[in-house]
């Protein structure tokens, strides 16, 4: 039962022989124990250290002479508490990567798109829960957000943009194409507009809105009910989208 116990513990052969020993001699010296397990000194001295670090056994000295002896009750339940310390930390270390790699492509050529569709009574609340995942990956990938705007989209959701701008990180900036009206004409009053660059084309009748913001692409229905939203996840959709932006953008 014991050799069992301690093979659990992932215990060695030698480990094992060694706390055998001194479990049946009681507080022992490294030479006596050599000479009772048929291990050399140097390799007892090197096991034994092993098993203090494991917290199975205790060391003592009385002068310059070195005793073993087997860790107790009290010794064995401060081991239990710290193996128990060690594995919620390494099991939130695993929660942390798992949401890391929530964001990150399985592969730099390869990925498979993730695809959200949202309707019209779950939309602003989407707005509002998705926009820091958003930012968050602006600010890794491209701290400029591209793409077209349906006017109607302010008209809809002005508070939202307003909240979302309060909370933009630094350095995020917007430059959108989009067609003259007075919404639009009344956003250049916002305390915010000198981040949200916008490009008028009159010949131009936007029915919907994309944006591509960061690693997402992202399409608002909100010229016509039912609203809706479709986001797109896929780092190569994004980049290739993002890129005709910038060549259109450079163009108008």
């Amino acid at each position: 039962m014991l050799e069992k116990v301690l093979q659990s513990l992932s215990l060695g052969n030698k480990e094992i022989k060694i706390y055998k020993s001194i479990l049946e001699h009681g507080k022992i010296a490294p030479a006596l124990l050599s000479r009772l397990t048929g291990i050399n000194r140097t390799t007892v001295y090197s096991v034994a250290k092993e098993l203090k670090e494991k917290g199975l056994i205790i060391e003592d000295s009385i002068g310059r002479v070195i005793y073993y002896n087997i860790s107790r009750d009290n010794e064995l339940e401060k081991l239990v508490k710290v193996k128990k310390e060690e594995a919620e930390k390494k099991e939130n270390s695993i929660r942390d990567l798992q949401e890391l790699l929530k964001n990150v492509p399985e592969s730099k050529t390869y990925s498979i798109p993730k695809i959200k569709f949202i309707e019209e009574h779950d939309l602003e609340d989407y707005l509002h829960e998705a926009f820091p995942k958003w930012c968050k990956s602006m600010v890794t990938t491209d701290l400029t957000g591209w793409g077209f705007q349906d006017h109607t989209l302010i008209e809809r959701f002005e508070k939202w943009i307003d909240w979302s701008w309060k909370k933009m990180p630094k350095g995020v900036n917007l430059r959108l194409l989009t067609n003259e009206s007075d919404i639009e004409n009344k956003m250049v009053d916002k305390e915010y507009s000198d981040r949200r660059q916008m490009k008028f084309l009159d010949d131009k009748n936007f029915t919907a809105t994309q944006w591509v913001v960061g690693d997402y692409v992202i399409f608002i229905m909100a010229k016509q009910k039912p609203f809706y939203l479709v986001e797109i996840h896929d780092s190569v959709i994004a980049h290739n989208s993002r890129e005709l932006f910038k060549s259109m953008w450079g163009k108008v």
